[in-house]
């Protein structure tokens, strides 16, 4: 059985958010993409602690696709060190999880 995550990431902003969910889902890298926000971010950055607006970007994708996903979203993300985790989904609608596999598969 294929593995099936959701990976997330943030943006400074809704274009670089929408841009980012978009590229990734015409490579077939995600099955669907949602972007979320503006969300307040607080952390540290360069020994500074901090506090910022973001906008988050959630994708759904398999084990296989992950490492492309993640190359894709570190090369065209505006941040030197952006955000990439992901986490797997324990459970899924059969005809969905089945969907999602199909929507990532590379075209030959």
């Amino acid at each position: 059985m294929a593995e099936h995550l959701l990976v997330t990431t943030t943006a400074p902003d809704r274009e670089t958010a929408n841009r980012l969910a978009a590229s990734a889902v015409q490579a077939k890298l995600a099955a669907t993409a949602q972007v979320h926000g503006p969300v307040t971010s607080f952390f540290w950055h360069l020994g500074v602690q901090g506090e910022g607006e973001e906008w988050l970007a959630s994708f759904k994708t398999t084990g296989d696709r992950y490492t492309a996903l993640e190359a894709h979203l570190i090369a065209e993300h505006t941040w030197q060190n952006p955000e990439v985790t992901a986490i797997a989904l324990a459970r899924g609608s059969a005809g969905y999880l089945h969907w999602l596999e199909t929507a990532t598969t590379p075209e030959s």
